[in-house]
C-alpha cells in the first residue's frame, strides 16, 4: 500500500477554524442582525486540505457553498476555491492567518476576524477594497464555534 502524502506543517494554522459554527450578523446598512448561518469545516484527504461547507441567509439571498482550502509554499497563502449556488465558475479566494488575526480575501473585498482567547469566537467583516468595489454585501458577523 502506498503512502498519503504528509501535509505541509504551514496547514495547522487553519486548527483554529476546525468545527461546526453558527454565524449571526448585520449588512452595513441595518440596525438589526439581518445575517444568519452555518457552516463546518473540516480536514479532507488526510489532513492534505480543509474543507468547508455552509449556508449563509442575507437579505433577499441565500448562499450556499462549499470551499475547499490548500497551501501554496511560495507565496505563503492558504489559496482557495469555492463553489456554491450563485454560478457555475469557481471563485478563487485566499487565506491568511497570523496570531489571533484571520483575513479571508478575493477579488474586490476582504474579511478581516479576530478569535477570542479560547478560540471559540471569530469576530470580523467582509468589506470592500479601497482600490475597487466589492461585488458582494458588505457585513460585519460574528462565528460561534458550537462543535
Amino acid at each position: 500500500m502506498k503512502k498519503a502524502f504528509k501535509p505541509d506543517a504551514a496547514l495547522k494554522h487553519l486548527d483554529n477554524l476546525i468545527g461546526t459554527w453558527d454565524i449571526v450578523g448585520r449588512t452595513m446598512d441595518s440596525k438589526v442582525d439581518n445575517i444568519k448561518g452555518h457552516i463546518k469545516i473540516e480536514w479532507i484527504l488526510d489532513g492534505n486540505f480543509l474543507q468547508q461547507t455552509g449556508v449563509i441567509e442575507m437579505p433577499d439571498m441565500k448562499v450556499n457553498s462549499i470551499e475547499i482550502v490548500g497551501y501554496d509554499s511560495l507565496s505563503g497563502n492558504f489559496p482557495s476555491l469555492v463553489y456554491g449556488n450563485m454560478g457555475s465558475v469557481a471563485i478563487p479566494y485566499y487565506w491568511q492567518i497570523e496570531s489571533n488575526i484571520v483575513t479571508h480575501w478575493t477579488k474586490g473585498s476582504k474579511y478581516t476576524g479576530h478569535f477570542s482567547e479560547d478560540k471559540k469566537t471569530l469576530k470580523g467583516g467582509w468589506k470592500p477594497d479601497e482600490e475597487g468595489e466589492s461585488e458582494g454585501i458588505a457585513y460585519d458577523a460574528t462565528m460561534t464555534k458550537i462543535k
